[in-house]
């Protein structure tokens, strides 16, 4: 099977990438990530994932475009919903780059996340994969969290301590201050 295997950051890429390789299926790796705010955080992300696609040989495609623009307009006056838009746009996205690469299916490494809504991922996967006519492959990476996390600090990558969108940023501050 030929996978399109979305990408949010090089620490949640390294267990996925690890085991999907590992069982013989032809990856290619696809960073797309309109949500990531500020810029910095956007280019320390997008250069952690360069750093493991160049250690272990990976094939990566970036949107180097930072689209945080996109990703507003869809997202204002939504925030209880910004979630489910987000992994929207990025899975539609996935989906489509997966029919017009001719590719069997596609992933993404949201599933690896102990902080994602793994079933609206895996409801919003499907559907992308029916509007694009390929196939959506749901795997819970989870498992592999301690793995994953393992791999990245001995690869000295970059680790991020909130999702990426404005929001989350705000959240992680909030939790910090003194009640």
């Amino acid at each position: 099977m030929n996978l399109l295997l979305h990408v949010c950051c090089g620490p949640c890429a390294a267990y996925p990438f690890s085991v999907l390789r590992a069982e013989g299926l032809e990856v290619k790796g696809w960073f797309f990530n309109p949500n990531i705010h500020p810029y910095q955080e956007f280019r320390r992300r997008l250069e952690a994932l360069e750093q493991l696609a160049t250690r272990w040989d990976l094939t990566v495609a970036y949107e180097h475009r930072y689209g945080l623009r996109d990703y507003l307009r869809q997202v204002v006056f939504n925030e209880e919903q910004r979630c489910r838009i987000c992994y929207q746009m990025r899975l539609s996205a996935t989906a489509r780059k997966t029919r017009e690469a001719g590719l069997d299916a596609f992933s993404s490494t949201l599933l690896f996340s102990r902080h994602q809504q793994h079933e609206l991922i895996r409801r919003l996967g499907a559907e992308a994969a029916k509007r694009e006519d390929v196939t959506f492959y749901y795997r819970d990476f989870r498992a592999g969290w301690r793995q994953g996390v393992d791999i990245a600090k001995n690869l000295a990558l970059y680790r991020q301590s909130y999702c990426g969108c404005i929001y989350s940023e705000q959240e992680r501050y909030e939790k910090k201050q003194p009640e």
